[in-house]
């Protein structure tokens, strides 16, 4: 039997509008490979996220704004960006076609991650 085929692009899925809907693709000892679907979504009034692995995000479809204790960014169809390990950061909002790849990971030895 042949794999299973996903498109990374696809908006496809069961999640209401306002909600996210969270595919790992990928696990390792070290590395987190999700696909995430948002639907007009937003982190709640006053969450931050505050991990303590970096995160590599890519926007594949759609529009979002992300906030950070010091600004924000608003990203586009094909943007990426390394979020550092413990940089709060919140989902400001998204379009109802944003799609993304998210890759949680454990930095080198030497602790950096770089891109």
């Amino acid at each position: 039997m042949p794999p299973e085929v996903h498109s990374l692009f696809s908006a496809d899925g069961d999640g209401p509008t306002g909600r996210e809907t969270f595919t790992t693709l990928l696990a390792g000892r070290r590395f987190r490979l999700e696909h995430i679907v948002s639907r007009g979504s937003a982190g709640a009034e006053g969450f931050w996220y505050d991990q303590g692995q970096p995160e590599w995000v890519a926007l594949l479809c759609g529009e979002a704004g992300l906030e950070f204790p010091d600004g924000s960014l608003e990203l586009r169809a094909g943007d990426c960006l390394l979020i550092p390990a413990g940089l709060r950061h919140r989902v400001a909002r998204t379009s109802a076609d944003a799609v993304w790849m998210a890759l949680h990971f454990e930095p080198a030895a030497d602790g950096e991650a770089t891109r």
